[in-house]
């Protein structure tokens, strides 16, 4: 008869899903082209090009856009990761 493991493996992705969500905000700046904020948003999510142009887009015209929500760690790894590429993001819970 074969032994339990003392410790069951759990999906990474199932226990994440119990993490409060966080906004993933987009701010507009003068500084960056669209063109950077573009291939910024595709290098670092999984957004593809159109849904990356509507971002851009959204926060020139409004000052800011909603890229993703995930939980607080991820939220904030990529306002970390947008700020080394010169882009104003920031993270908030998503109430």
């Amino acid at each position: 008869m074969p032994e339990k493991a003392a410790h069951p493996e759990v999906d990474v992705e199932q226990r994440t899903d119990h993490l409060p969500p966080y906004r993933v905000l987009l701010h507009n700046d003068d500084v960056n082209t669209f063109e950077h904020v573009t291939a910024s948003i595709m290098r670092l999510t999984s957004l593809k090009l159109e849904e990356a142009v509507r971002c851009t887009l959204e926060a020139h015209e409004t000052g800011l856009s909603l890229l993703l929500v995930t939980h607080r760690e991820r939220a904030e790894l990529y306002v970390e990761q947008f700020a080394s590429l010169g882009l104003t993001v920031t993270c908030e819970p998503d109430e």
